[in-house]
């Protein structure tokens, strides 16, 4: 149902650049960022009115009333009163426990290196007073005051990259049922509500990344994408510019803090989790890239990655009989083995390896 395509964008501004023309062959030449491409480990915060009812997804608005599932509508009538309408929802998002330090700290122990929140989600609503959606934010309702910016200043003084999730589309919009009436021949949702918004959190908040979607009906030059994006990069302050890190490209964890702006304990134990992880097999995830085999032929469970001359075997399932193989490694004298502390501590170990001839 959804075109997802993700725009990568350093916050650096070099000596010399090439000017972008609104064609994708121009466009497509933009190199991936040095720091995206080491970084390989992010957190996705989906956080936004959805958050009040936390029932299914971020998704709720839709399945309730647009698919009407009926969990969905089941939850609403047991728990609401007749009448209750999603906007209503938003007067209960008060982020009055929304602590941006906290969450960065928690974020950058984690082991992440960027994070990416949802300013606005297909429901609509923007987490920061946007000109553009009266009445729909996060400065008019609910939380009452910002709460893009402040996270923004806290990532990034930790060292951590941002950026922002904004939705081309949203699920009732008038505006861009109007233009969907037409086969997407106007643009009034698109010049009146997308892309103001996407200049305003551009220029206001300087993302270092912009993942957008839309609806796939429409084509990309009905969001003028072309046109937005060479503005993006030839005259926006962000000039300069992914599955698994084994196949080259980075993950994207997902969050989600709950209305009161609480990271919730489950959360926080995979965040503190994957931080313990990392600190002591970082080295086979930050700034790797992809080795000659993805997974390993003989036992599938092992991932591969290379930096610095070194392979790197990462176990994510333990073998039955105790017994690693790589079939995708062939060794030589040469060959030379260090074990992590998370994996080949054990004598068994020692005994496969030297049965490989490491």
């Amino acid at each position: 149902m959804a075109l997802y395509f993700l725009l990568l964008l350093p916050l650096l501004v070099q000596v010399t650049w090439s000017e972008y023309t609104p064609d994708w062959a121009s466009l497509d030449a933009r190199p991936l960022p040095p720091w995206y491409d080491q970084a390989k480990f992010g957190i996705f915060l989906h956080w936004g009115v959805f958050s009040v009812p936390s029932f299914g997804s971020e998704w709720f608005w839709w399945y309730w009333q647009g698919a009407k599932w009926p969990k969905y509508v089941k939850f609403m009538n047991d728990n609401y009163p007749p009448g209750f309408t999603y906007p209503d929802f938003a007067s209960e998002f008060h982020a009055e426990f929304y602590n941006p330090e906290s969450w960065a700290k928690l974020i950058a122990n984690s082991g992440a290196k960027y994070v990416v929140l949802t300013s606005k989600h297909h429901e609509g609503f923007t987490l920061w007073g946007s000109n553009c959606s009266w009445n729909w934010n996060a400065m008019d309702v609910g939380p009452k005051r910002d709460l893009v910016g402040p996270l923004a200043a806290a990532v990034r003084k930790r060292g951590l990259h941002f950026g922002l999730y904004h939705s081309l589309f949203e699920w009732f919009n008038p505006l861009f049922h109007q233009d969907k009436a037409t086969g997407f021949k106007t643009q009034t949702f698109v010049k009146q509500k997308t892309l103001p918004e996407l200049y305003e959190i551009v220029l206001k908040y300087h993302p270092e990344v912009i993942w957008s979607d839309g609806d796939v009906a429409a084509s990309s030059s009905y969001w003028n994408s072309k046109e937005f994006l060479a503005w993006l990069y030839n005259s926006s302050p962000v000039k300069d510019l992914m599955r698994t890190v084994s196949c080259g490209g980075n993950y994207l964890l997902n969050v989600g803090p709950t209305a009161e702006g609480w990271i919730v304990p489950s959360f926080q134990s995979v965040l503190q989790a994957v931080g313990t992880w990392l600190k002591v097999n970082g080295e086979a995830v930050y700034g790797s890239s992809p080795w000659r085999a993805q997974n390993d032929s003989t036992t599938p469970a092992i991932w591969y990655t290379t930096r610095g001359g070194a392979v790197y075997a990462t176990v994510l399932a333990w073998p039955v009989n105790n017994i690693i193989t790589l079939g995708s490694i062939v060794a030589t004298t040469n060959t030379s083995v260090s074990r992590t502390h998370f994996y080949c501590e054990w004598p068994f170990c020692k005994s496969c390896c030297q049965n490989k001839g490491f």
